[in-house]
């Protein structure tokens, strides 16, 4: 301990010494451990540490196949799948619910939750705090309402009281009993955002045999937890088995007759499978920030091990040991290390705030992210790693020093050699750059060209809002002239009437949006264009019900025939119009005004007759071609949508219009919960969340590789220019013009360069695999990504050998000659 507290003192003594060298490798190392340790608290909750439930591994989600396609399950395929399973200690299924709760405190709600059936919260392996769990009687048909509470919304609803259970809550317009209150911390990873949970009794288990009911639709998603002691290959083969073998009892429709058999991921698998690619592309960048970061520290340790090669000779001359002189070394390195760390972590603190303000909002598990123990013991390892690495390779070139050749350079003013080691690592940081910096081109160009999209309307200026009447005079109202119908109605005659207001209308779908999850349905086409046009067909579009406003609020340009009018009512002729896209697939060059479609596939659903033909729309994403849509009014369709947004354009500004358009929806029924406020700028936005965040931290993480590759350049010619002041001072005595000078270290410096560049076009073409999922509009061997980072990078590296080069070609040689 004593040799310890020694070589610390003394390692102390050393930097305090040298405070230019050590701030700037203190901040290096602490940029790059600060932001693995950021990324690390991100990376971890979600794909690494085990979800926050007993037994976690246990749990899986449980998926139909359809069409070749993951699907999710109808009712019956569950009841069948409760009913013959062996290796499954609780099985349960749940869907969205967002009920409207009104009464007490507080305007109107619109509240995240889901229905979930018995088993569900047992599946999970989690309890109410207060209160019960859900009772198989609780999914009896046409059963009881009861709710469970998040813990969030009892204290912000309820102020934690705790007579809630039991006491009756307006959801919907109906009474509802709240039966418990899930813990504080519920980490909700199926729903994140859900507040409330319902029972899942609104499915009539003894109607199996029509397949025209919502029992049979593919809607529901399922959670098991396998029993103790059974695999999860066992429980695959279980159901596999149930999937292969249909019995009597349960019939199965063609849509869900399992004959693909079900699909089966873990629960952790499942809800981070659409952020994996993405978040393990971004560790391995900042895992190539921390390695450049390394390098540049050696680098500086290795010029400075070349300072003071005569001292170490000094000491070895008087009885100092290899070992004990690599040990002193290393607690200098681990010292540096462990400073950088400290503040590292500081960095990181700022870089998590960063991340979780920046994050797409399908990012899973945000609230789990922040600096914890998990993240200090990471911190901690990689401190001490780099302690080790940058230290080890400058402390074996020291302690190899020739006693006498240190003794003789340490009488001279040249500093000695290592410049091939030095620019051995410096080409690595020139290569590792790179590869950074062609991931970053690339994403900034896919995002360059997905902002180029057009999505098919006119974003600029359009406030939108959701709206879901709640309440018992508008449950169980389907019908086109119902009660909701008519608020729909009244609500946007009053938007239209608001100061400012150019035009407004309403949407079942609002294109962008998780609308278009549910909006979808086949379409068939009488076709009347020759005998080779059979009747038929079988599209997949979207339906947008809409007021007759809608296309031209929207800026969606008319491509052939009419809008829909203010006279399509229900008692006249049931008219659509269709997506250009649409039109094409269907009739080709032919004039599809007149033909007639059916949407859907009931029956008793009407005809349409084609008026007109509109601009195709980008639905789901900009990155995603399904544009094939169909628009029809509200009075024609055969129900009416339980939700609908309201779209304005306007000639004020979003924000100051939104307390009016609520206020003259309010003015109709002031019971009803609006949600979903934002502008068309910002649900473009919000369709590219993902890949902005990645391009973002590729952005950040390729600018420090950039300046950190500059720094090594500038660093190791610096270094040259000092070890090669005598032979430029006897160039220069000679006669050799200063112009020659320059060029020598320049072609020096853009050397390493060239050959970094290099190495790094390898590594680029293979890194760049890791982000080839969050591309769009360009290949990962994009050639202008190619060259205009090897550009980028010719240029800096050209700056940084220009300082160095300079200083040498203005050494004076007589100082020079004088000296030796």
């Amino acid at each position: 301990m004593r040799t310890l507290i020694q070589d610390l003192r003394y390692a102390m003594r050393m930097l305090a010494k040298s405070p230019a060298f050590t701030i700037v490798a203190v901040l290096t190392l602490a940029l790059g451990i600060g932001a693995n340790t950021a990324i690390f608290s991100t990376v971890n909750p979600i794909l690494f540490e085990p979800l926050p439930y007993p037994h976690s591994e246990r749990i899986m989600m449980i998926w139909s196949t359809f069409q070749g396609q993951r699907s999710q399950i109808a009712f019956h395929n569950y009841r069948e799948l409760l009913a013959r399973n062996h290796a499954f200690d609780a099985l349960a299924i749940f869907e969205p619910w967002d009920p409207g709760m009104t009464g007490g405190a507080g305007e109107p709600e619109r509240l995240d939750g889901q229905s979930v059936s018995y088993g569900y919260f047992r599946a999970l392996g989690v309890e109410p705090a207060l209160g019960r769990d859900f009772q198989p009687s609780d999914d009896a048909f046409n059963g009881p309402n009861v709710a469970i509470l998040s813990y969030g919304l009892w204290q912000r609803r309820f102020a934690g009281d705790r007579s809630i259970v039991g006491r009756q809550i307006l959801l919907d317009g109906a009474a509802y009993a709240v039966i418990g209150v899930m813990p504080r911390g519920f980490d909700s990873v199926l729903s994140p955002t859900a507040e409330i949970w319902s029972s899942e009794n609104g499915y009539n288990p003894s109607n199996i045999a029509d397949t025209n009911t919502g029992e049979w639709g593919n809607h529901l998603s399922v959670v098991a937890r396998v029993k103790p002691g059974i695999s999860f290959e066992q429980a695959k083969a279980d159901i596999a088995v149930i999937a292969r073998t249909p019995v009597a009892e349960f019939p199965r429709p063609r849509w869900a007759n399992l004959h693909l058999g079900f699909v089966v991921d873990t629960l952790q698998q499942d809800v981070t499978s659409g952020v994996r690619s993405g978040l393990l592309a971004v560790m391995g960048a900042v895992m190539l920030v921390l390695l450049i970061a390394c390098v540049n520290v050696t680098n500086l340790l290795l010029a400075r091990g070349a300072q003071r090669r005569g001292e170490f000779a000094v000491r070895a001359a008087l009885g100092a040991g290899r070992g004990r002189m690599i040990r002193q070394l290393l607690t200098e390195s681990l010292l540096l290390a462990f400073v950088g760390g400290a503040l590292g972590l500081f960095v990181a603190q700022l870089g998590v705030s960063a991340l979780v303000a920046l994050s797409p909002t399908d990012l899973p598990r945000v609230d789990a992210i922040g600096v914890n123990a998990a993240v200090f013991w990471f911190a901690l390892g990689i401190t001490t790693l780099i302690g080790l690495a940058v230290g080890l390779i400058p402390a074996m070139h020291t302690s190899r020093n020739d006693l006498r050749e240190g003794l003789q350079r340490m009488s001279r003013s040249t500093a000695g050699g290592h410049l091939r080691t030095r620019s051995l690592l410096v080409v690595a940081e020139v290569a590792l750059a790179l590869v950074l910096l062609v991931s970053a081109g690339l994403l900034l160009r896919s995002l360059t060209r997905l902002f180029a999209v057009n999505p098919g309307f006119d974003a600029a200026n359009l406030l939108t809002m959701q709206v879901q009447p709640t309440g018992q005079k508008f449950n169980n109202d389907s019908l086109p002239t119902g009660a909701r119908a008519q608020f729909y109605k009244q609500a946007l005659e009053n938007v239209k009437q608001l100061p400012g207001v150019e035009s407004a209308a309403l949407t079942s779908v609002l294109p962008l949006t998780e609308d278009t999850a549910i909006g979808q349905y086949g379409a068939q086409f009488e076709k009347d264009l020759g005998s080779d046009k059979p009747v038929g067909g079988g599209a997949g579009v979207f339906r947008y019900v809409v007021t007759a406003d809608y296309l031209r609020t929207m800026h969606i340009p008319l491509r052939r025939g009419r809008f829909l009018e203010k006279g399509d009512t229900a008692g006249a002729l049931h008219v659509v119009v269709i997506s250009e896209s649409l039109a094409r697939e269907e009739f080709g060059n032919q004039n599809p005004i007149g033909q007639r479609m059916k949407i859907g596939g009931f029956p008793n659903w009407p005809l349409y007759t084609i008026v007109g033909v509109a601009g195709d729309v980008k639905q789901a994403s900009l990155a995603a071609s399904d544009p094939d849509a169909v628009y029809i009014t509200p009075e024609q369709s055969w129900f009416s949508d339980q939700a609908m947004s309201v779209v304005v354009r306007s000639r004020l500004s979003s924000a100051a219009l939104v307390p009016a358009v609520k206020g003259a929806i309010w003015s109709v029924d002031k019971d009803q919960p609006i949600v979903r406020i934002a502008t068309m700028d910002r649900v473009l936005a919000l369709t590219h969340s993902e890949r902005s965040f990645v391009l973002i931290l590729f952005e950040a993480f390729g600018i420090v590789a950039l300046a950190l590759a500059a720094v090594g350049i500038f660093g190791v010619l610096s270094g040259s220019v000092t070890e090669r002041t005598r032979e430029i001072g006897i160039r220069l005595a000679l006669g050799a013009p200063r112009g020659n000078i320059l060029s020598l270290i320049v072609r020096q410096g853009m050397t390493l360069t060239i050959i970094g560049i290099v190495i790094g076009l390898g590594g680029a073409l293979a890194a760049s695999q890791a982000i080839a999922s969050q591309l769009y509009g360009v290949t990962r061997l994009d050639a202008l990504t190619y060259i205009g980072v090897v550009i980028i990078l010719a240029v800096v590296s050209a700056l940084a050998c220009w300082a160095p080069a300079w200083r040498a070609s203005r050494v004076d040689p007589a100082i020079t000659l004088r000296v030796e």
